[in-house]
């Protein structure tokens, strides 16, 4: 058969051009019509509207200005939906970085987050180009549950001085420490700010239950800045605090830095990437599972780190796909990225035309955005499902939960993938089996009733072949069971059979583990065949040294007694 045919093409690895092709191109190739921008056009309408809200508490809740998250949904937004690999994704900030960033903020400043986002930028990058994007599938759900849980918590504990009107100056980042200042001021409660809060609250709430395709969000700023400005309320507002803000984008600008800065801030570029890529993959796949459509990994991983090094070079913070907006984006008929291209224009559009009126947004009723968000964000009956189904995922999920809460995000998260990998482990090496005289010997026996596979039974073969099997994956976690059974194997026979039809895979530490098992056997002048080895399991096993004169190969066990038999003829006559 011609390699170059169709059945080779199937198995051939995807070109360049096929994996970092923007989806912007895809649909512009296969023809887009003027009916696809007008819905688009009202699909990132209705995005911009919840977007325009949440930009701005959300970079509050980070403690900087409102206009930086502004800035981050208008120049990380575009970018993201014109480069990126998903039709649907909404770029813009996100609360899961709320935590993040603060932190980053408080110990390094500003400038210090831009080059931290910068490098996570470059690093998003190269794992794009490098074809590692689809690595993040394996980080734990337990995980992911437990640090966006912990997340919500510290942002919800960040917005009580604003629901409240606390009069705390310096607020402190660590839970317990703010904690304890809430508690403290909390004399300092101010009667109409708590009003504000619970109108806002009630506005957002009642709408998402009575009309919930009204932007609850946007409407509950609205009328509480109107209060605000009509009754010459008393409270906080984005013009008391930050002065309003801007209504131009601020020129491209590179933050100063240097070696000892870069290492300073390279810890917290790990976590902006890290985080920036599970965040921006699990909204793609939330998008394909709406949409029926298929993202491509490795590409949105690009577009992300170009956003995030555009959105912080033109005064904004970190940016990444955002799950809820991007959710009302493909239930709001959208038809590709021209529609999150769009919701940045219009949020752009709004800064140019009516930034003064944001100057009056109280921040009780951004603080009841944020606290809506937290709600949302907590994912609790995931969190209750996953304390209720082993306590290995129990452990991992409230490991990563209180790390995240009273420690720190990427320690949660390297602690968490830690246990979680060492879990996965430990359960792969219960599920080994090795199966010989008909019966099971490992350590965990498994039931087998009801499987198609027989037994093999050395007494049919009689005293001179003993033949094993071994099922499930051989690595280096399951090589004590499987060496202890070998071990207890009386008096060697003459031909020792060990079936892999059932290993889907094999790791260098297992195979070199038989190796002084085979020694022993073959002192003893037993002759060793593997048989029913995969390609992938084979090449492990002779890269590990088990090869001829030491182990011999059949396809099956009953070929391999065969063998041993003609080998053997002109000796003994065979059994």
């Amino acid at each position: 058969m011609d390699a170059s045919g169709p059945a080779s093409r199937q198995h051939q690895e995807p070109t360049f051009s096929e994996l970092f092709t923007p989806k912007l191109v895809t649909i512009l190739r296969d023809g887009y019509r003027t009916s696809d921008f007008r819905a688009d056009a009202i699909s990132g309408l209705t995005v911009a509207i919840v977007a325009l809200p949440l930009s701005m508490a959300i970079a509050i809740g980070s403690g900087l200005s409102p206009d930086k998250g502004l800035y981050t949904a208008i120049v990380g937004g575009f970018l993201i939906s014109a480069l990126g690999g998903s039709r649907f994704q909404i770029g813009g900030p996100a609360g899961a970085f709320i935590v993040l960033i603060a932190s980053i903020v408080e110990r390094q400043g500003y400038d210090g987050l831009v080059l931290a986002t910068i490098m996570a930028g470059v690093m998003m990058i190269a794992v794009g180009l490098l074809r590692l994007g689809t690595y993040i599938k394996y980080i734990p759900i337990p995980v992911t549950v437990g640090f966006t849980a912990g997340i919500a918590v510290i942002i919800f504990a960040s917005q009580v001085k604003e629901l409240l009107g606390l009069d705390i100056v310096n607020e402190p980042a660590a839970l317990l420490a703010k904690v304890m200042a809430i508690w403290d001021s909390i004399y300092s409660i101010k009667p109409l700010t708590v009003g504000l809060s619970l109108l806002s609250l009630g506005i957002i709430l009642g709408l998402r239950r009575l009309r919930p395709k009204w932007p609850g969000l946007l409407i509950a700023v609205a009328v509480t800045a109107a209060l605000t400005a009509m009754l010459h309320l008393d409270v906080a507002t984005v013009g008391s605090r930050f002065g309003g803000i801007p209504s131009t984008l601020p020129a491209p600008m590179l933050p100063a830095f240097s070696l000892a800065k870069m290492r300073a801030v390279l810890p917290d570029a790990i976590a902006i990437a890290l985080l920036g890529a599970i965040e921006s993959l699990l909204s793609a796949v939330v998008a394909d599972g709406m949409s029926g459509r298929k993202h491509r990994s490795n590409c949105e991983l690009v577009a992300q780190g170009v956003a995030n090094t555009a959105s912080v070079i033109f005064g904004g913070m970190c940016v990444t796909g955002t799950i809820a907006r991007t959710a009302t984006n493909v239930r709001a008929g959208a038809r590709g990225p021209v529609s999150g291209m769009l919701h940045a224009l219009y949020i752009l559009i709004f800064m140019l035309i009516a930034a003064p009126l944001a100057a009056y947004i109280p921040l009780a009723c951004l603080g009841a955005v944020l606290a809506v968000i937290a709600w949302n964000m907590a994912e609790k009956q995931e969190f209750v499902g996953l304390l209720r189904s082993s306590w290995g995922d129990a452990t991992v999920l409230m490991a990563t939960f209180l790390l995240t809460i009273f420690e720190d995000l990427i320690i949660a998260i390297g602690v968490g993938v830690t246990l979680g990998a060492f879990l996965f482990l430990h359960r792969m090496a219960e599920a080994i089996e090795i199966e010989g005289g008909g019966h099971l010997v490992a350590d965990d026996v498994a039931d087998t009733v009801g499987t198609s596979r027989t037994p093999y039974d050395p007494t049919t073969l009689n005293r001179n072949a003993i033949v094993y099997r071994i099922s499930g994956p051989y690595f280096f976690g399951a090589t004590a069971t499987v060496s202890s059974v070998l071990d207890r194997i009386g008096e060697h026979p003459k031909v020792f059979v060990l079936d892999f039809s059932d290993v889907p895979l094999v790791d260098t530490t297992a195979a070199k583990a038989l190796e002084t098992f085979l020694h022993k056997l073959q002192k003893s002048g037993t002759r060793v065949y593997f048989s029913g080895t995969r390609k992938s399991v084979r090449r492990t096993l002779l890269i590990a040294g088990l090869r001829r004169p030491l182990v011999h190969y059949a396809a099956t066990a009953d070929e391999a007694i065969a063998n041993w038999r003609t080998a053997s003829a002109p000796k003994n006559g065979g059994l």
